[in-house]
């Protein structure tokens, strides 16, 4: 059957003006399990890997037991998990098995205890292992990473790790305790691990119950899965660049299919929630009239309803006119979009030009996402951003508190209106 899927394209203005020269437009492109996949429940697959070495004694590694044995809690029956800890060593401490013996794992789980130096590659290549040992389509496949400290020597390593999980389709929540991780490595763990995959900041240890929580509750409202975006564009249109915006904001290189046409992989959908896109467009003159000028095509499985390959396409369609009332029109929603992207690309920008010696750059960028993060209420992330544009003023680098704020923060912007 189809209708399990909507697709819906919103350009941020329905009308141009009839000109001689090219202009830039977005079209917001919203992909969401609807009602017919409502009661869908798949199972879950669970691998998790654990830092568990001396700097995660005391408070950090109290509050992780804890956030383990409520995941557990809200497990089924029917899903399976794993748990590998690390420090400079690595351990299985339960392998992969069904969730029924909540008592016996909680155990193994209040059995751990911290030492020893981060060598992150170690407990990744057993937690995939694991994780490997549950595989199924037909389950929600996930493997959660989190660390606190800078794993010595196997960056390279962790990349690849990330790498072999993605091609197993086995998406890798990484996340960073505190300050002193790496940011990139976590990243790029995160990124090649595919579409799917994403990494966070638990900046205090009180907060990792709650992230663990929304881990599970994410994959326990996966529906859908392999989803797959194809944007194809008219002659004379030109994509330049394609932004996810939900679940988190993050700029997205496309898959190439020619010069008319892209390909994203958006992997697994959850109910109520599903994921968006900008995407920006160079758009050439056209007479006054309405176009199409563009169409998109989402793929999709239902592995719960055994159905594969399902398709459904929606048009994108512009007008060009000379009437001056109807160029007053925008959507509002989209531009608001927009503006949360540019906040976001700023600070990107502002820590390239950090890395590469250019401070004069990174604090006008600072500073100009402080304006915009202050126009849309985010005082805090504001207040940060402006901190760091002081900071290099004067000669400091920025700080790794701050950092991270800025990169983890902004990110989630749009996730007021993933709320809605």
């Amino acid at each position: 059957m189809a209708g399990e899927v909507s697709l819906q394209c919103t350009l941020n203005r329905p009308y141009l003006p009839v000109t001689s020269t090219q202009q830039l437009g977005y079209v917001l492109i919203e992909v969401k399990p609807t009602a017919a996949v409502a009661h869908v429940q798949m199972p879950l697959n669970f691998s998790l890997v654990l830092d568990h070495s001396g700097s995660m004694s005391g408070e950090k590694l109290d509050n992780l037991k804890q956030a383990v044995k409520l995941v557990l809690d809200q497990m089924q029956a029917g899903d399976y998990v794993a748990l590998t800890i690390f420090d400079d060593k690595a351990q299985v401490v339960a392998p992969s098995q069904p969730v029924t013996d909540r008592d016996r794992l909680k155990s193994l789980v209040d059995g751990i205890r911290d030492g020893g130096g981060t060598e992150m590659s170690r407990g990744m290549r057993l937690g995939i292992d694991e994780a490997k040992k549950a595989l199924d389509a037909r389950r929600v496949n996930r493997l959660l990473l989190l660390t606190d400290g800078q794993t010595y020597g196997d960056e390279a390593q962790c990349q690849q790790s990330g790498a072999d999980a993605g091609q197993l389709g086995i998406p890798i929540i990484a996340l960073g305790l505190g300050d002193d991780w790496n940011s990139e490595l976590l990243d790029a763990i995160a990124r090649n691990s595919g579409a799917n995959g994403f990494s966070d900041l638990i900046d205090t240890p009180s907060k990792i119950q709650q992230v663990f929580q929304k881990a599970l509750q994410e994959m326990q409202a996966t529906v859908v899965s392999n989803a797959l975006l194809i944007l194809r564009v008219v002659g004379g249109v030109t994509l330049r660049k394609v932004w996810r915006v939900v679940p988190l904001i993050s700029q997205i290189a496309p898959t190439a299919r020619s010069d008319r046409d892209i390909q994203v992989a958006l992997g697994d959908l959850e109910r109520d929630r599903g994921q968006a896109l900008i995407v920006e467009l160079l758009l050439p003159p056209r007479p006054a009239g309405r176009y199409r000028i563009a169409q998109a095509e989402v793929s999709y499985d239902v592995p719960a309803a055994s159905i594969v390959g399902e398709k459904v396409r929606s048009d994108v369609v512009l007008e060009f006119t000379a009437d001056p009332a109807l160029l007053q029109q925008y959507n509002a929603g989209v531009m608001s979009l927009v503006e949360k992207v540019n906040a976001f690309h700023l600070q990107t920008r502002a820590l390239e030009d950090v890395k590469v010696g250019n401070i004069p750059g990174a604090t006008q960028k600072l500073r100009a996402a402080a304006t915009r993060l202050l126009d849309m209420g985010e005082a805090e992330l504001a207040a940060a951003a402006e901190e760091e544009a002081r900071r290099l003023e004067q000669g400091q680098e920025m700080s790794a508190s701050g950092t991270k704020k800025l990169q983890y923060g902004t990110r989630k912007l749009t996730q007021r209106l993933d709320a809605s």
